[in-house]
């Protein structure tokens, strides 16, 4: 249960930072932080939680990095779902404080709430091909990522920094593509709260992201120093 809390509890502050930033700040005037401020938003939301409860869950705060890390031999099957509930519930409360927050301004309009789309919902007008390509290709190095900072072989101390950052690049190349995914709870936080077409297109950044880390887990293995 404390696991399941640290994962809820850190999806939550990784939805609220990350799409926070998008929704509040990347487009104020004059004074907004961009595609670069909010890539980094993401990648500062996952950096402090791998420190603050990297040692009691092990931060995954993604079914995609959970699953790619069963798959890569670091995480007990029986754990999978409840970690995979407790990121969507979480991904979903910090939705929920982000929607308090900007409703309370006068005018208020939900707009694209940074859910993540293709085809005429993504920012750069990419179509699905391109969108599922992005998404496969940037869960799989992120996963490489994760699997290789948190090696026994690797630097101690260090994973949170490499991992943080890698997700800060992963926003910086594919925000244009699709509003960046690599997680499927965070993709489900959002569009509930847009509807619509968010929702027909969800099941894009649940199987493309998922497809990345099994394969992630697959390559990991096979070059892996040593069995851990």
């Amino acid at each position: 249960m404390k696991k399941l809390i640290a994962e809820f509890i850190g999806t939550l502050w990784l939805v609220l930072g990350g799409c926070g930033s998008a929704v509040l700040a990347a487009a104020y005037p004059e004074l907004g932080i961009g595609f670069a401020g909010v890539a980094l938003a993401f990648g500062l939301t996952v950096l402090t939680m791998a420190y603050a409860i990297g040692h009691i869950s092990g931060c995954h705060l993604n079914p995609a990095v959970s699953i790619g890390l069963w798959v890569g031999g670091r995480f007990d099957k029986k754990e999978l779902l409840p970690y995979i509930g407790a990121q969507v519930l979480g991904g979903i409360a910090g939705a929920g404080i982000l929607f308090l927050i900007v409703s309370g301004k006068a005018g208020f309009e939900l707009g694209g709430f940074a859910a993540n789309g293709y085809g005429e919902h993504s920012p750069g007008g990419y179509n699905m091909l391109a969108a599922l390509v992005s998404e496969i290709v940037m869960t799989f190095m992120f996963l490489v990522i994760i699997l290789g900072a948190t090696h026994p072989k690797a630097p101690k101390g260090f994973a949170g920094i490499a991992i943080g950052l890698g997700l800060t690049l992963i926003h910086l190349i594919s925000i244009p593509v699709t509003n960046t995914s690599v997680n499927p709870a965070r993709s489900t936080s959002q569009a509930l709260f847009v509807g619509d077409w968010a929702l027909g297109q969800l099941w894009l950044f649940w199987v493309a992201p998922i497809v990345g880390a099994i394969l992630a887990g697959i390559v990991y293995k096979v070059i892996s120093p040593e069995k851990e």
